[in-house]
């Protein structure tokens, strides 16, 4: 069984990215924290959690297919912070349950650069499971 300790960020693929960053930096109040324009990924500073925004027509919007709308979805993944962090072990557990992760790789997240393995729900939403800062196991 996991524990999850809380929410780690939430990805929202958008069509207007100057108008959602003024939404949650001015209206919210959630201040950039690191921008990867290489990627096409904006995030922001949203008290413990960090909230992503990635342009669809960017590196990772496009590879969630159609802007959001009824013919595509606008959440790319959330993210679960786990801990105790054992690689090996999230996999095993998951592919018992006949689930297929992703390798473990080196992601940043809420509490900064550390392990994540991605893994898809059974309606195909992806779910990022997350541990602590440091290297990858």
């Amino acid at each position: 069984m996991l524990t999850i300790k809380q929410l780690d960020h939430v990805v929202l693929r958008v069509t207007d990215l100057a108008a959602m960053l003024r939404f949650y930096t001015e209206v919210i109040g959630c201040p950039v924290e690191k921008i990867q324009e290489n990627l096409g990924l904006y995030q922001l500073r949203a008290g413990g959690s960090l909230i992503d925004l990635v342009p669809v027509d960017g590196p990772l919007g496009q590879k969630g297919g159609a802007a959001p709308g009824p013919e595509g979805r606008n959440m790319d993944h959330f993210c679960l912070q786990v801990e105790p962090f054992d690689a090996d072990s999230i996999i095993a557990h998951l592919r018992t349950f006949g689930f297929d992760p992703a390798p473990v790789a080196s992601r940043y997240g809420a509490e900064g650069q550390g392990p994540s393995i991605y893994v898809s729900d059974p309606e195909g939403n992806v779910l990022e499971l997350k541990g602590p800062p440091g290297p990858v196991p």
